[in-house]
């Protein structure tokens, strides 16, 4: 990849990515770094990189970082110091954002992580299978139990409404 289809990739995948990892994380700040590291990652390995490949490598590179990043804040969480704010959001949602987010969280990771590439960012089956290192049948039949998951929770949740 050359400097200037690294450029290109930054500029095509860079929000796609912080979306991705910003839904999964919650954290903002933490999200835009694991992008940032996502990016570094990729210019240190840009000219073993094709350029046709670049989107898939990218979004599993932060997939990885992303993991990586989360089993490192589990391990160093020193419990007596915890500041609820920093675990708080302020932002306001609509009730239906909220019952989405909701059904989204009791959905197991990896269906979860098949959703949002899938629905929310539009990758075909071939492209999430090699971003989560799944063959194509896994990601119909995660995908398939996904929403036939959410369909259940969200059509008992609108009877409750």
């Amino acid at each position: 990849m050359t400097t200037a289809e690294y450029n290109q990739c930054v500029t095509l995948y860079s929000d796609g990515v912080y979306r991705f990892i910003a839904h999964q994380m919650r954290n903002k700040e933490e999200a835009k770094d694991v992008v940032q590291d996502t990016f570094e990652k990729v210019w240190n390995h840009c000219g073993s990189v094709d350029f046709a490949r670049a989107k898939s490598y990218i979004f599993q590179i932060a997939h990885n970082a992303m993991i990586d990043r989360i089993r490192k804040e589990k391990r160093k969480t020193d419990f007596s110091e915890v500041k609820e704010s920093k675990y708080s959001t302020q932002n306001e949602f609509t009730d239906t954002e909220r019952i989405v987010r909701k059904a989204m969280e009791k959905l197991p990771e990896a269906q979860r992580e098949v959703i949002l590439l899938r629905d929310f960012e539009g990758y075909d089956y071939k492209e999430i299978g090699e971003i989560l290192h799944l063959n194509e049948s896994q990601v119909k039949v995660y995908i398939f139990r996904a929403r036939t998951f959410l369909k259940n929770y969200l059509g008992s949740m609108q009877n409750v409404i």
